[in-house]
């Protein structure tokens, strides 16, 4: 599996939407409707999974599957 589908995993689980929901290039906040304290549930799971940090300011509800993808990508390396 890929880092954007293990990222569309984990959005689809903590948050409980269907992975058809989600797409790749619509923000969070529009697609789905994620509210604030969503993203910091977000951004602990992200760390949690992916053994990085991230600051709840790097991801907004107003990121991108694409955004949250880079984000992540570049804290890995």
């Amino acid at each position: 599996m890929g880092l954007k589908e293990e990222v569309i995993e984990l959005i689809s689980k903590t948050l409980d939407v269907g992975k058809e929901e989600l797409k790749e290039d619509q923000k969070l906040y529009d697609s789905i409707g994620v509210d604030s304290t969503e993203m910091v549930e977000l951004a602990v799971t992200f760390n949690k999974s992916f053994g990085i940090k991230i600051e709840t300011n790097e991801i907004t509800k107003f990121s991108t599957i694409n955004e949250i993808t880079e984000v992540i990508r570049k804290k890995k390396e």
